[in-house]
């Protein structure tokens, strides 16, 4: 069975937030491979004027990749206000520029490592190094609990053509309890079941389904009354009753046939380019809707990864994902759901000002930007700064633990009092005693 959450009823009902919280579930689109940030939400003028001219500063070679020529590249689309707040944002974005005072805009974010895999573990865990940690969805479930006792509070919708870099480590449990990992749904053809073993097989008669059940029940039970201080197998007995629950509630959770054709032309499922993100996107909307606690939405292997040919690779990419991405913030809006839902839209890190072969970018940890919207964040707002060029943050600096510790505050949790045992040690998201991570209230509505 895809069984890999917590219910809420399983440790006495839905958790106790350490104050009051300002959203109630999270969805994070992730976008893999890092997005080029002077192409989309940094605009850098003296980056496009010094085009082809050698990079004034020192760039420091981080990846295994060649440097390059190391000559500036700039970008060659146009930014253009967005919104009442005036944001600057790229052509590239138009959507996303139509939702430009509902967001968030960070342009200062930094990491550790310009490591795809690294970097990753560190989006989602906070740990660069260890592969066995809690991602943060497991921990936000395992710290408020579930909305929904039919449906998992932690849901993953990955690409139907592929896994992202990392595969499932993106939305593990790690050492927490193993019910608290993700549970990806099939988000490609939705004919089929939309949890993998779900469903009872069709040879498979209900009454002889019905009695194996019972039985198995049974010898769970004495053996529950043998041994009562297993929990695992206590867990384990939720999950069945639970199983049945979800048999029903997963199909009606995807079932988008009820869904009007504006709302699908909103998301651009009409259009071949934008047809399958727009499908999960409104699938996230509609898990949202019932009760899940986190949604992750991934794509398959790390399309924003413009080693070459950056600008055409930047724009394809943007071409199929900025009209779902500010779709579902429109949605979310206009259903009166976006103050209590955090959504966020970020990559591992950015790539550089200079070039790559001739036309290419190269990973960045130094500087790059991404966005939230809803559930406590600020609308129409920009945060920090980098540099002349967009190679390091310069100003309001946001580490990914203090973006973290502000996510977990939204939610009503404190990101250090947050914490597990784990090997004789209280385990945090943040790990704030070396991180010194902190919540950015800057970005704070």
């Amino acid at each position: 069975m895809a069984l890999h959450w917590l219910q809420a009823q399983e440790r006495g009902g839905l958790r106790v937030a350490h104050h009051p919280a300002r959203a109630e579930r999270v969805v994070v689109l992730f976008q893999n491979g890092g997005p080029s940030q002077m192409d989309l939400f940094d605009p850098k003028p003296e980056l496009t004027k010094r085009s082809g001219q050698p990079y004034p500063g020192g760039v420091k070679v981080e990846t295994l990749s060649p440097a390059g020529s190391g000559n500036l590249l700039g970008s060659p689309f146009e930014f253009r206000q967005a919104g009442r707040s005036g944001m600057l944002l790229s052509e590239l974005i138009p959507h996303i520029a139509s939702i430009a005072d509902d967001i968030t805009l960070v342009r200062s974010m930094t990491t550790e490592s310009v490591c795809h895999e690294t970097a990753l573990r560190i989006a989602h865990s906070g740990h660069p190094l260890a592969t066995d940690k809690p991602s943060f969805g497991a921990w936000l479930t395992y710290g408020l609990g579930s909305l929904n006792q039919n449906l998992p509070a932690f849901v993953v919708l990955p690409d139907p053509g592929g896994l992202p870099i990392n595969g499932t480590l993106n939305w593990s449990a790690g050492w927490l309890p193993a019910q608290h990992q993700g549970t990806a749904f099939n988000a490609g053809d939705l004919n089929t079941a939309p949890v993998l073993n779900l469903r009872t097989p069709d040879r498979v008669p209900a009454a002889a389904r019905r009695r194996q059940l019972d039985f198995l029940q049974q010898l769970n039970a004495e053996q529950q009354r043998r041994f009562p201080e297993n929990t695992d197998l206590e867990a384990r007995l939720r999950d069945f009753e639970t199983a049945a629950r979800m048999q029903m509630a997963v199909p009606t959770a995807v079932d988008l046939s009820g869904e009007t054709e504006a709302t699908r032309q909103l998301y651009g499922m009409d259009q071949a380019a934008t047809a399958q993100y727009g499908t999960r996107c409104l699938l996230a909307r509609r898990l949202l809707e019932q009760g899940v606690r986190f949604v992750g939405v991934y794509l398959k292997g790390q399309p924003w990864d413009t080693h070459s040919d950056n600008a055409n690779a930047t724009k394809g990419v943007a071409a199929q994902l900025d009209q779902p991405s500010a779709a579902l913030v429109k949605d979310l809006k206009q259903r009166g759901l976006l103050d209590s839902t955090l959504v966020v839209w970020m990559g591992e890190f950015g790539r550089t000002p200079v070039s790559q072969g001739a036309n290419g970018r190269d990973h960045s940890r130094r500087g790059f930007s991404l966005w939230l919207a809803g559930g406590g964040v600020k609308g129409g707002y920009a945060h920090g700064a980098t540099d002349e060029f967009g190679y390091e943050s310069v100003e309001q600096v946001v580490s990914m633990h203090d973006l973290h510790a502000t996510m977990l505050y939204c939610l009503g949790l404190d990101h250090r009092r947050l914490s597990f045992e784990h090997d004789g040690r209280n385990e945090t998201l943040t790990d704030s005693d070396l991180t010194r991570a902190s919540v950015v209230r800057e970005l704070l509505a």
